[in-house]
């Protein structure tokens, strides 16, 4: 997770792009800090789901085979 700082580095940088426009090293900057957010939100999301299962309303697990494949993957 990033810290609130650079989250509000992020949305500083964002906002100053729309009013004004960056300078080069504050669009490098802002460009590396998306990254870094994508990076650790892509690697969250990916940790969620390979921990879900899916029910359907009889109480029968349809998680899919690709989710269950990883998941099995882990365990060994």
């Amino acid at each position: 997770m990033l810290s609130k700082e650079k989250i509000a580095r992020i949305n500083e940088l964002a906002k100053k792009s729309k009013e004004q426009g960056l300078s080069k090293e504050e669009a490098k900057e802002q460009s590396k800090l998306r990254r870094e957010y994508l990076d650790s939100f892509r690697s969250s999301m990916k940790n969620t789901i390979e921990k879900v299962r899916v029910f359907d309303p009889n109480g029968d697990e349809v998680t899919p085979k690709k989710v269950r494949d990883l998941q099995n993957k882990k365990l060994h």
